[in-house]
């Protein structure tokens, strides 16, 4: 297949680093364009423009996070047709992936344009910040629609083995999306809506790019305008794989917008400091997600072809992967720290609570990637469920326990950051229980 690697012979090794390392510089471009917006924001209109992009981030993660889940659902169901060869079982799910992507973007658009301001007061966003960050959060609801189908679109590419052509359409957006900030915010001072209309524009770009090449090649997995309809056996199929990843992703968001509610009762500082932090966290998760991501698509693919040996290998060889680079990451945050979170506001307040959070955060992103990674295979061998049961129950259910209960003893934000470390090591400590136990190399025999 034309540019397409397939999973399910050569090298494991080769392969799964080939397939990642695309994944691991386009998500490192999204990271960077993501980092744009609270770099320019927080050094052109300061540390409370700041703070109302921090402070909208958990939300915005926990609205499309549910939806995103259900696109790596669909990927699932694509990679194991391809790996079987089952030209018309993929054109049914990728068609039915389009048309439920559309219809996603579309209802959810709607529900967050009206609820922003009743949603952002429920989350305590502090008074000094609450009409940037309606203003931030209110111009980015109306562009969720490409959010969530260069998602949705990706998904489909990289089920197939072609991680490189969504890179290069996140590069052009990346690109794209600093120039925007740079002129909207630093040149015309348009305030901090008009860095959500940035990022707008560039996801409009990226995924418009993704849909033009899906259209335009002679693969099985081309899409063509007529067939886009919702099939329902396939839709059914699709909710079943990616509806608990779907579920995992909104409970972690709604874990974490309690977080940040409960940061928000700090001071605009500290969700300044804790947002610095958040941008830079984000790129430890770069190996985390890359190998995630390629481990889904490696176990399916290769279980829709009964290489269960190969899948087994390729996992184990992932994982170590994910891990060894999360926590050379984690490290170097460490260290730096102080310099890194300067990078987005100087003010020495900001800069204290971000440093306080990377230090007792940043050496455990080793259980971080190794949830994730984990979590990856098992979705891709088609229990999904297991994931999803066991982050409701330690990232959700007992870090929201752990910060209540922790805070009614001593209203320290410290306690907030060690929920964190605490539960990664927790939920990794399980999956390796549940790996060494269950027998999941047989997720995907039954359709």
């Amino acid at each position: 297949m034309e540019r397409t690697i397939s999973l399910t012979r050569g090298s494991i090794r080769i392969n799964l680093v080939k397939f990642a390392m695309p994944l691991f510089l386009g998500n490192l471009f999204q990271q960077l364009y993501n980092a744009a917006d609270s770099l320019i924001v927080g050094n052109f209109l300061g540390s409370e423009a700041l703070a109302a992009v921090s402070s909208s981030s958990p939300l915005i993660f926990m609205m499309i996070g549910f939806f995103n889940g259900l696109a790596i659902g669909a990927g699932v169901v694509i990679s194991r047709a391809y790996g079987a060869g089952d030209d018309g079982d993929l054109e049914k799910a990728v068609h039915t992936d389009i048309a439920f992507g559309l219809i996603s973007g579309l209802v959810l658009t709607v529900f967050a344009s009206l609820f922003t301001p009743s949603i952002l007061a429920l989350m305590k966003t502090p008074e000094d910040i609450m009409p940037n960050s309606i203003a931030y959060f209110r111009v980015y609801s109306l562009g969720i629609l490409f959010s969530l189908m260069y998602n949705f679109l990706m998904g489909i590419m990289n089920a197939v083995g072609d991680s490189k052509h969504p890179l290069y359409y996140l590069i052009i957006s990346s690109i794209t999306n600093v120039v925007l900030d740079l002129l909207f915010v630093g040149v015309l001072g348009l305030g901090v809506g008009s860095a959500a209309f940035a990022t707008i524009i560039s996801q409009a770009i990226s995924s418009l790019l993704c849909f033009i090449r899906l259209m335009r090649i002679r693969e099985n997995y081309r899409i063509r305008i007529r067939s886009i309809r919702i099939d329902g056996p396939t839709l059914r199929r699709i909710i079943r794989f990616g509806l608990p990843s779907g579920i995992q992703n909104s409970v972690i968001g709604f874990a974490n917008t309690i977080v940040q509610t409960n940061i928000n009762t700090f001071s605009s500082f500290a969700v300044a400091g804790s947002g610095a932090y958040s941008r830079i966290e984000g790129f430890a998760f770069l190996p985390i997600t890359s190998f995630s991501l390629a481990l889904t698509t490696f176990t399916g693919q290769n279980l829709g072809a009964r290489e269960y040996e190969r899948a087994k290998r390729g996992a184990l060889f992932g994982i170590l992967c994910s891990i060894v680079m999360a926590e050379v990451i984690g490290l170097l945050f460490f260290i730096f720290a102080p310099h890194l979170i300067a990078l987005f506001n100087g003010r020495a307040e900001v800069v204290a609570y971000g440093t306080r959070q990377a230090r007792i955060e940043s050496l455990f992103y080793l259980f971080l990637a190794l949830s994730h990674a984990i979590s990856g295979v098992l979705r891709g061998s088609g229990k999904a469920a297991i994931p999803m049961i066991i982050m409701f129950s330690v990232w959700c259910f007992l870090r929201v326990a752990y910060i209540t209960i922790a805070l009614s003893i001593s209203h320290n934000i410290e306690l907030i950051y060690s929920a964190y470390p605490v539960t990664w090591t927790i939920s990794s400590i399980l999956f390796i229980i549940y790996m060494k136990k269950a027998d999941w190399l047989h997720g995907l025999e039954k359709r």
